[in-house]
């Protein structure tokens, strides 16, 4: 027959094994979750860099366009302010 003191221990040690497991699991999933988020975060780091890179470049060739053609930018940020202007006024 089975012994109520060997009983209880054998539930002792399940249940430090089965502490002692989660822990290990837990610990793993948290550092396994902190290297997917700092590649994330390394990718994200790259991806807005490149944009502002592009963004800068973009912004010398629209200075450049502005600069060459002054009253056509005047006039079709003119045109455009009186569209949107119309298009607020009916909504």
């Amino acid at each position: 027959m089975f012994s109520s003191s060997e009983t209880v221990d054998e539930l002792q040690a399940l249940k430090s094994e089965v502490s002692r497991l989660l822990n290990a699991t837990g610990d793993g999933l948290f550092d396994n979750a902190k290297n997917r988020a700092d590649a994330l975060a390394d990718q994200i780091k790259a991806a807005l860099n490149e944009l502002g890179e592009t963004l800068s470049e973009q912004e010398d060739h629209v200075e450049t366009l502005i600069a060459e053609r002054p009253i056509a930018t005047m006039a079709s940020a003119f045109a455009l302010g009186v569209v949107i202007g119309f298009m607020l006024r009916r909504h």
